[in-house]
């Protein structure tokens, strides 16, 4: 989630606190989604979608590629996706993204046969790389009480998704910590150490929910291998813990390729330098620029699946769902609600 991204206008939603339900939503019956060979199935085609219940809650519709009116989820499987990733807040202002919101996402997810991520941003709203603010019931918390309220919170979540039967395939410690979380308590520029016991308190309690939890530590820019180095050689002589090394990539229609390459070779040397797997956990690039981000996004699945030894597990495309919607304008539909040319590049 990038300080480029106009994720929002940007940072405090307009939250639809009257709204409950999602209006006039039409549900055709389900088509058999494409099949999928065992490699490819194993490989996460993902969807970060957690703006979808506020957006039906506001009234918008979506429609295949056909103009019929279908769910959602319905028409991302379609498109080839097999996996959604769904942000989680603290106590926002609204209760999008809020741990009921959160499991109302995930039940859907889970029913419609996707594998589920839990992206924890540890915040009552945006954490990025430029702001990591603790949420206001922890703000006065000293750091050990901190580090327990990242272990207790990762806990409750996952312990209510697992008992309604839903075991999350990876959860992130922490959304694009570019220099950490939970400031300032947590920045790793100042402190290293502290932000390491964050993430192995995040990292414990995944695994106390349930063994099989993949956990990742997400940074932005994945073609800056600087950064990456930076921040996991910090996190490594901390003892820290994690599985899986995750990245952002937005790049633009003039410069994908560069960025793919050196994407590509940041990914190559994460695996060699630290033994750890490797995901995209957010990409996108302007709807305007359809073709170009069908390119781009079949070009770095490509380079990811290229990993060796199955190194490479996936890419999300972050909210592809989104038009007219909150001023964001890297999503993968059209402003008639369709998905566009984009999203074939998950087909293939």
């Amino acid at each position: 989630m990038p300080y480029r991204r106009n994720k929002i206008t940007r940072y405090f939603l307009l939250f639809l606190l009257a709204i409950t339900g999602c209006k006039g939503q039409t549900v055709k019956p389900q088509k058999t989604p494409p099949v999928s060979n065992s490699a490819d199935s194993s490989f996460a085609k993902g969807a970060d979608v957690s703006w979808l219940t506020q957006m039906e809650a506001a009234g918008f519709k979506f429609y295949d590629t056909t103009g019929r009116q279908e769910d959602c989820l319905q028409i991302l499987k379609e498109k080839g996706i097999n996996a959604i990733r769904l942000r989680a807040w603290v106590n926002p202002s609204g209760r999008w993204c809020g741990t009921t919101d959160v499991l109302s996402k995930a039940l859907r997810a889970h029913q419609a046969g996707f594998k589920v991520m839990i992206d924890f941003h540890y915040s009552d709203t945006w954490a990025d790389p430029v702001h990591q603010s603790k949420p206001i019931t922890w703000v006065n918390a000293g750091t050990s009480p901190l580090i327990d309220s990242v272990y207790q919170y990762t806990y409750s979540v996952l312990s209510l998704l697992k008992s309604n039967g839903i075991i999350p395939q990876w959860i992130q410690v922490g959304n694009e910590t570019n220099n950490g979380m939970l400031w300032p308590n947590g920045m790793a520029s100042i402190h290293m150490n502290t932000f390491a016991q964050m993430i192995n308190a995040g990292y414990n309690a995944a695994k106390a929910v349930d063994s099989s939890i993949q956990v990742i530590v997400h940074i932005s820019n994945g073609y800056d291998n600087n950064l990456f180095r930076w921040m996991f050689d910090g996190l490594k002589l901390n003892g820290a813990h994690w599985d899986i090394i995750g990245m952002s990539l937005y790049p633009d229609a003039n410069n994908w390729q560069s960025l793919d390459n050196e994407c590509l070779s940041d990914m190559q040397d994460m695996i060699s330098r630290y033994g750890k797997k490797v995901m995209v956990c957010e990409a996108g690039m302007s709807w305007t620029d359809s073709l170009a981000s069908r390119q781009f996004l079949t070009d770095i699945i490509s380079k990811v699946k290229s990993l060796p030894a199955g190194m490479g597990l996936g890419v999300f495309y972050w909210e592809p769902e989104c038009y007219n919607w909150m001023n964001y304008t890297k999503g993968a539909f059209n402003n008639n609600g369709q998905p566009t040319q984009a999203l074939d590049a998950f087909e293939q």
